[in-house]
């Protein structure tokens, strides 16, 4: 097996920027890393990034399409929206489904199921965005999909993903919740609290229960009121639990998105939320059942002001958050490391260290994407 050397680089990752660094690549593994001159091995492919930053591959925790496709549509049709994440540094995705009847919930599970059987899409699995999830609390999706939690449809859910439910999200105030989350999380599965009205106590109880993330932060849920302090502060205060966020200049003004790097460093997940119009024109789409109006790359459903998802990138993302404070390693590690920890994958995925897996982005100085590559394979 013949080695692949990445020279001349600033490897950065959550631990930190390393000026004049390599890496040796074998097979899909990173094998070594150094810095100065590495040496060359016979036959060795060697490319000399000219400075620029060599960052772990991203990973979205939370997305629902791209290229004018989406999850439900099927497999085919959301090699697509891959092509697209890939162009713009994500290397691994967990793909979100909006809540739908059991028959079409099973149905697309189990196409994200023979997707991420395909190691060379990068799918990690599914993420079932509903139907759980609190009507008054609903954003983009159909109020007539949305039912109480019952073990029986999470045990189906479950079975019908074939071991690739990464993650529910989950209102905890609805009757029968508490039990449901249990059972998940004994079944393998990361619960998320999210599409909410829960009350502080009623979150924490739901951490405690094993929820381990915050479906994207403040939307869909009680903002922090000083006598209510509601399920982000809960998300904040717990050291056990994952933040998405989504840096869009949407979902969060630039303050407040800065306010949860500030209070749970090491805890945030830069996500996209991403629907079908990402890298597409503006227009009419669709989200489930629901009619979506993208204007100016803003994603609302039709004839509402309600955010329908948006059409973030993770590398815009990754620039909207270094252009507002955040300090760069913290930003790649919320699109890097924390995400794959927050999936249980932190020592696969995440950093550039010799065993991990050789999914790397190659960044220009000002943050923008030159070359991918997933597993040691260049995707660019």
């Amino acid at each position: 097996m013949t080695s692949l050397l990445m020279t001349n680089a600033r490897l950065i990752d959550a631990a930190g920027i390393t000026r004049d660094g390599w890496l040796r690549i074998r097979g899909a593994l990173i094998t070594e890393r150094g810095q100065g001159d590495p040496g060359r091995l016979p036959g060795e492919s060697v490319i000399d990034c000219g400075g620029d930053l060599l960052a772990p591959g991203f990973i979205d925790l939370h997305t629902h399409g791209g290229g004018g496709a989406s999850v439900e549509d099927g497999p085919q049709a959301m090699r697509a929206a891959l092509a697209v994440w890939a162009a713009h540094g994500t290397t691994r995705t967990v793909l979100s489904l909006v809540a739908g009847p059991p028959e079409r919930l099973t149905s697309v599970l189990a196409g994200v199921a023979a997707l991420a059987e395909d190691e060379k899409t990068g799918v990690l699995g599914a993420h079932a965005e509903g139907p759980f999830l609190a009507p008054a609390r609903r954003g983009a999706h159909d109020p007539e999909s949305l039912r109480a939690p019952s073990l029986e449809e999470a045990q189906d859910l479950v079975a019908a993903a074939r071991g690739y439910l990464r993650q529910i999200t989950i209102a905890p105030e609805l009757p029968g919740a508490l039990p449901v989350i249990e059972a998940l999380v004994a079944a393998g599965v990361r619960v998320a609290v999210g599409h909410t009205g829960a009350s502080y106590e009623q979150a924490a109880a739901a951490f405690d229960r094993g929820a381990t993330l915050l479906t994207h932060a403040f939307n869909a849920m009680p903002g922090i009121h000083h006598r209510d302090p509601g399920p982000v502060l809960a998300a904040l205060g717990d050291a056990r639990v994952t933040l998405e966020v989504v840096f869009d200049g949407v979902h969060l003004a630039d303050p407040v998105a800065r306010l949860v790097f500030a209070a749970a460093p090491g805890r945030v997940a830069l996500i996209t939320d991403a629907m079908a119009a990402t890298g597409m024109p503006d227009g009419e789409y669709r989200l489930g059942s629901l009619g979506v109006t993208v204007h100016g790359g803003r994603a609302v459903v039709a004839g509402t002001d309600t955010i329908a998802g948006s059409t973030l990138t993770q590398d815009v993302a990754l620039r909207r958050a270094v252009a507002a404070g955040v300090d760069l390693t913290a930003a790649v590690a919320a699109l890097t490391l924390t995400p794959a920890a927050a999936l249980g994958l932190e020592t696969q995925f995440g950093l550039l260290d010799p065993g991990y897996v050789a999914d790397l982005v190659r960044l220009s100085s000002d943050l923008h994407v030159k070359a991918v590559w997933r597993a040691g394979v260049s995707l660019s």
